[in-house]
């Protein structure tokens, strides 16, 4: 089994800056694609951002500029920096991860999520 821990989360206001990690661990062979999405109540899940293997990135329109998304491969574990921060970024920030597990499956899992509140 593989699992996922978050952390990073808070409460900070308009302008600041927060940092998510979310470490993977278990039976894990590879990993492929880790990503950031995000829920904020009442609304979808929306993804935030993408990392390949291969270090490619892609983000959402709406953190462009802003956010960061980084891997330690080394680590199983990835990151976004978050910069800039905004009431409207207000929702809990979930991991996702897929990969190849040692007994030569795919897995796909999410963290239990970690909450980033703008507030002033």
């Amino acid at each position: 089994q593989v699992h996922l821990v978050e952390s990073g989360g808070g409460l900070v206001q308009p302008g600041e800056s927060l940092r998510l990690s979310c470490a993977a661990s278990g039976s894990i062979l590879s990993i492929a694609t880790m990503a950031w999405y995000r829920q904020a109540p009442g609304k979808p899940r929306e993804s935030v951002a993408v990392i390949t293997d291969g270090a490619r990135t892609a983000y959402a329109d709406f953190v462009k500029g802003r956010f960061t998304i980084s891997r330690d491969n080394g680590w199983n574990t990835v990151y976004l920096q978050m910069n800039l921060l905004k009431p409207e970024d207000t929702a809990v920030y979930y991991c996702n991860v897929g990969g190849t597990t040692i007994l030569k499956t795919r897995f796909g899992v999410w963290g239990q999520g970690t909450q980033v509140t703008v507030s002033s």
